[in-house]
């Protein structure tokens, strides 16, 4: 079955935060697929996932990020389908960096923003 739903994290660090969102995908059955892609560090890749996303028959994106916590509106930038950003809580300013970055968009580069981690 295809995954409806993709789950991106900037970093393999945010796993205890974002494996959260996959147990409670998993326990509604709702598909997904989980990636690790940078928007700073993997940036075509990120592009080329989120391209394809719509077509490979995903509903909805997911993005969980920390500090400056880009990914979210990257990902925004490149699709249509809609993108929740989850901030992740961060040992300077406990995550409200993170949140800000996220409910900051411009207009037109919509996140649906979630509680910080």
């Amino acid at each position: 079955m295809k995954p409806l739903v993709g789950i991106i994290m900037g970093s393999a660090s945010d796993w205890e935060t974002v494996r959260r969102a996959a147990q409670t995908l998993e326990a509604l059955s709702i598909t997904h697929e989980v990636r690790v892609i940078s928007a700073h560090r993997t940036p075509d890749q990120l592009v080329e996932y989120t391209e394809t996303a719509s077509k490979r028959g995903l509903e909805v994106l997911i993005a969980a990020a920390g500090g400056a916590a880009a990914l979210p509106g990257a990902i925004a930038a490149k699709t249509c389908l809609p993108v929740l950003g989850i901030p992740i809580q961060s040992r300077a300013l406990n995550g409200m960096d993170s949140l800000l970055s996220m409910v900051q968009m411009p207009a037109g580069i919509p996140v649906g923003t979630l509680a910080i981690g």
